[in-house]
């Protein structure tokens, strides 16, 4: 998919890039947040593992109060559907809640890997968090999936509607 924006007046599309991917990644909280919770319960070993997962949006904040920058419209989309994911996935237990990190850290990094060589040698700020985001983006990937067992139905039934969700969320944010 290629990388596509609608720039409002005066908006960079690294600003837009920016925006973007700080609502994904208070929808990501919010997921990590409900699946936490649940996760006490249904797979308490995986609870610091989620905490870990919780960082990103600050970074991604910080960078749009440095170009004086609103949210992205879609921010609060984000978070309801994110939420809702997240609080299902839970409570399905370990192996939904890794594919379903799995899934989603697949489409963000092809979405982030996207960006970066729309943004090198045109935003080098956005570029830099962008860099610095995808090695810890790869690494939860990863440890998702090294949870994964090789027999199970969540990453066949959550992969394809997570990667959708996820993919349609940035395809409406890079839009409004």
């Amino acid at each position: 998919m290629a990388l596509i924006a609608r720039l409002n007046i005066g908006e960079t599309l690294g600003d837009r890039v920016m925006k973007v991917d700080h609502a994904g990644e208070h929808g990501a909280v919010c997921i990590y947040a409900a699946q936490r919770w649940f996760a006490r319960w249904r797979a308490p070993e995986m609870v610091d593992e989620l905490d870990e997962f919780l960082a990103h949006r600050a970074q991604f904040l910080a960078e749009l109060q440095r170009r004086e920058r609103p949210r992205c419209r879609s921010y609060f989309l984000c978070a309801v559907g994110g939420f809702a994911l997240g609080a299902a996935t839970g409570l399905a237990g370990r192996d939904a809640i890794a594919a379903t990190t799995v899934a989603i850290e697949r489409v963000v990094l092809h979405h982030m890997q996207e960006q970066l060589q729309a943004l090198d040698g045109v935003d080098k700020q956005a570029a830099d968090t962008l860099r610095a985001i995808i090695v810890e983006e790869q690494e939860h990937h990863d440890r998702s999936a090294a949870r994964i067992r090789e027999v199970g139905m969540w990453p066949k039934l959550i992969d394809p509607v997570v990667a959708f969700s996820t993919e349609a969320v940035i395809w409406l944010g890079m839009r409004l």
